[in-house]
């Protein structure tokens, strides 16, 4: 079951949800067609609430939201995307296993 605490964004709420966010993000481009996408959303969901009021997990469906994944030159995915005060800081391109996860939110949090 998906956690309450990782929220589905659009491109409308992007600027509110993302870059004016005080807390760090890490942002998930997905789709509901995407197996490595569903492969990692358990992780995902963990370390949101693992992180709890450290780190915001958000996900964008890249089928529904086209400007913001066009923004950012998403070509694959998922692709996520770490922002710390309106600014990315790192990305990812493809599935991650747990440790590799941790090591790249960790200089964030």
């Amino acid at each position: 079951m998906a956690s309450p605490n990782v929220k589905m964004i659009n491109d409308a709420d992007f600027k509110a949800q993302v870059l004016e966010s005080e807390l760090p993000v890490l942002l998930d481009f997905t789709a509901v067609w995407c197996g490595p996408c569903k492969a990692i959303a358990p992780l995902l969901d963990e370390l949101a609430d693992a992180n709890l009021g450290k780190i915001k997990v958000v996900k964008m469906d890249i089928d529904q939201n086209g400007a913001t994944p066009q923004q950012f030159g998403v070509q694959s995915i998922p692709t996520l995307l770490l922002f710390k005060g309106g600014k990315v800081v790192d990305k990812r391109v493809g599935s991650l296993q747990k440790a590799a996860l941790a090591a790249f939110v960790g200089p964030v949090l």
